[in-house]
């Protein structure tokens, strides 16, 4: 290839990197790759077929001389002080006009600061959330694209040839400026942990609470991807379930360590919440438990310790020494799981929609919820049928603060609460722990509650603190002294 040939460059060669090399350039277009570890560019170039539009190189000087005008360069390293590194390694050799793209899980505000300092030398940054795996980053992931929209412009043919399609709708779309496509694949993340972790109570009660086999499991979860729960997660739990196991003979499930991992999103999906004043319980939850199934020396200790001395009837407790609880799961058809599992999904996709929505006006990201909804159909770890609903909703009701104030949705919602609430008494019931159920009840059951004892709350605060406190038939803020024999309540002015 001769200088200045490459329509785009390629940083970092891992997993994602190198399927997205390939995905570009099956795509027509010619990509220059590199990596820091030169061994590793050694071996990604011994496994390109003739042919191929990808140009391995070993050097950034090399690699952005081989570019086309404006340049345009994506970065595939770990979020943090990676992506300082190879911005500050780049950026001298570019020129105005030209894009870095960064392609990895970057925290939101990391990439606006990265990108205001950028186009202060006029170099414009995209900050991209990819979702997909690397199955997805080989055959076309879900993109979520932020920063200037003219930057994107530049690489939006690029974009929409590589990312997944949904009725031959790219999924892919520009969602505003600065950290707005970061932002969006937090929120992503975060509602992925919620799901995961649904689901995961799901086969918890129906392994320890019924005593179904993984084939059997596979079965369920295969006939529930076979409607209205069609999703990626749901798809790949029944494959899972029947993997063997080459070294016991069993399965690999039954092989694997019961703790799971995170690398940051979805703590941040809850942090961000919690400063924009937006519930979010179920990714709260989901990553309470993630962090909580790391204790597992501990949780061994409680076992022993928190075990009751004797079984008793009604008393809902440990599993492992009250056979009567466990009745309480299997007496519990698995269609009321089924419609349980629907609901709470319904309404973690509420609460994830619920956060954009809010953040898109605190933050100034203008984003069209549509969008989101459309690009999250296809590629990325999300995906469901659900999508295509929630996509219909935000295109009718741009401005919507939340899925369940739909109709629609609602009676969707409503309809499967009883087995919502059923489900989550059987696992007390059992001692089985379901709490992205209840949290997700608990969520439905406040959000259309009238009234709260919130104002119990309130009270207690003026009480101890003189924080004040609203009234119901009267506009202001008001104090009582509640030390006082004779009572007494004294208007304050506000602000």
């Amino acid at each position: 290839m001769s200088v200045q040939s490459n329509d785009i460059g390629l940083i970092g060669l891992g997993v994602m990197g190198r399927n997205l090399v390939l995905n570009m350039a099956d795509n027509g277009f010619a990509v220059a790759a590199y990596n820091r570890t030169s061994s590793v560019t050694q071996e990604f170039a011994s496994r390109l077929e003739a042919g191929q539009q990808v140009q391995p190189f070993f050097s950034l000087e090399d690699l952005v001389g081989s570019l086309k005008k404006p340049r345009r360069i994506m970065m595939m390293v770990a979020a943090g002080q990676a992506v300082d590194a190879v911005i500050g390694e780049v950026e001298p050799l570019l020129e105005p006009g030209d894009v870095i793209i960064d392609g990895g899980n970057s925290h939101f505000a990391d990439t606006a600061r990265r990108g205001e300092a950028l186009e202060a030398k006029a170099i414009h940054l995209l900050g991209v959330g990819i979702s997909g795996g690397g199955f997805g980053a080989r055959h076309g992931p879900s993109m979520m694209p932020g920063g200037q929209k003219d930057a994107y412009e530049s690489v939006r043919p690029i974009f929409e040839a590589m990312a997944a399609r949904v009725n031959d709708t790219p999924c892919v779309a520009y969602l505003g400026p600065r950290g707005a496509g970061h932002y969006v694949k937090t929120v992503h993340n975060g509602i992925e942990y919620s799901i995961m972790q649904l689901i995961g109570e799901t086969y918890a009660l129906m392994k320890e609470g019924k005593g179904f086999t993984n084939e059997q499991l596979a079965d369920i979860y295969a006939e529930w991807d076979a409607a209205e729960l069609k999703s990626y997660l749901v798809e790949i739990t029944s494959q899972i379930f029947r993997r063997h196991d080459e070294k016991t003979g069993g399965y690999v499930v039954d092989s694997i360590l019961g703790e799971a991992e995170q690398h940051g999103t979805g703590m941040w999906t809850s942090q961000s919440a919690m400063d924009l004043h937006v519930p979010v319980p179920n990714i709260d939850i989901a990553v309470a438990m993630r962090n909580l199934s790391a204790l597992e020396e501990e949780r061994k200790t409680a076992a022993q310790l928190l075990r009751p001395a004797r079984a008793t009837a009604g008393t809902g407790l440990s599993r492992s020494s009250n056979a009567e609880a466990a009745e309480g799961v299997g007496d519990l058809p698995v269609n009321s799981l089924r419609n349980a599992l629907y609901a709470a999904l319904i309404i973690t996709y509420a609460q994830g929609f619920a956060q954009l929505q809010t953040a898109s006006k605190a933050l100034e990201f203008d984003l069209r919820l549509d969008d989101v909804a459309a690009i999250w159909r296809g590629g990325c770890i999300i995906r469901s049928v659900l999508l295509n609903e929630i996509r219909t909703i935000f295109e009718r009701h741009h401005e919507l603060s939340n899925l369940m104030l739909d109709p629609e949705l609602s009676r969707g919602i409503i309809s499967r609460r009883p087995d919502l609430a059923r489900t989550v008494a059987a696992g007390v019931h059992s001692g089985i722990p379901v709490p992205g159920m209840m949290a997700a009840l608990a969520y439905l059951d406040a959000y259309r509650a009238e009234w709260l004892p919130l104002n119990l709350i309130q009270a207690q605060r003026d009480y101890f603190g003189s924080h004040t406190y609203r009234r119901i038939d009267e506009a202001g803020s008001f104090h009582t002294d509640w030390l006082s024999p004779e009572g007494g309540e004294e208007k304050r002015e506000q602000g």
